[in-house]
């Protein structure tokens, strides 16, 4: 069509218009074609990462997931799970760093554990299990990229895949290894130790060296007030352990 009307040399309004919609409705097509196989590309590599990331399941598990989850992606301080809300779904970490924490009711943020690549919501777990209305909150610490399955397949595949009920019951593990230490360092640490251990625990736990956010915000999650953290911050950096600038911490002095 696009040769026939370059051969007319009789050019009139209709031609053009023709032609303006000829090209316009191969553009559109390309552009579809585009997209779709950017969306396939997108999906093998998902799907690809995926295998890799949970490689100890069984293979017929991992069709599952692949089949019934549903991918989702969350930006840096998106909330994920509010604290009272009935749970449908729970994630699994594909890529990114979830903070899980919990807020009394003077509005002061309790910091419990984060989640990272590989992990799942052992707090959520049992807020399916028993059928109750969250007690924590997780939000995306930066972009996080989730697998997010209906609580239905959790005892499901308890019973159904061995490497999923073992999967659950290192999750409960960890976690209550975790709460412990949370516990400990409330009792039995002062806050600048606490503070020193919140860093070097981001760099052990996830090879971070920044932190980005508010004085504020840090203090919620150390059970704090503003003005205490930013006294202790600044004495940090006069001794060289750490660099502040505006929402920023660089604290690869202490690791």
């Amino acid at each position: 069509m696009l040769n026939a009307i370059l051969n007319n040399h009789n050019y009139n309004i209709l031609t053009i218009k023709k032609l303006t919609l000829w090209i316009l409705s191969y553009l559109e097509n390309y552009l579809d074609s585009c997209f779709a196989s950017l969306i396939l590309f997108d999906n093998f590599i998902f799907v690809k990462d995926f295998r890799t990331t949970y490689h100890f399941f069984e293979k017929e598990l991992q069709d599952e997931i692949l089949e019934i989850g549903v991918k989702k992606k969350f930006a840096a301080n998106e909330i994920i799970i509010r604290e009272g809300q009935f749970i449908s779904s729970f994630p699994m970490v594909m890529k990114g760093l979830i903070r899980v924490s919990r807020t009394n009711d003077d509005g002061n943020e309790l910091l419990l554990y984060y989640l990272n690549k590989n992990e799942v919501c052992a707090m959520s777990l049992t807020c399916c299990m028993t059928q109750v209305a969250s007690n924590i909150n997780a939000v995306a610490e930066e972009q996080t990229q989730v697998i997010l399955l209906p609580v239905e397949v959790l005892d499901i595949w308890i019973t159904k895949y061995p490497t999923w009920k073992q999967f659950i019951m290192r999750t409960f593990q960890t976690r209550f290894r975790t709460l412990i230490e949370t516990v400990d360092s409330i009792a039995f640490m002062k806050l600048d130790e606490r503070l020193v251990k919140y860093f070097t625990d981001r760099n052990k736990n996830f090879g971070l060296t920044t932190y980005t956010g508010t004085h504020q915000e840090l203090a919620l999650q150390l059970n704090s007030s503003r003005e205490v953290i930013s006294r202790l911050l600044k004495k940090l950096e006069q001794n060289n352990k750490i660099k502040l600038s505006r929402n920023f911490i660089d604290f690869s002095g202490l690791v």
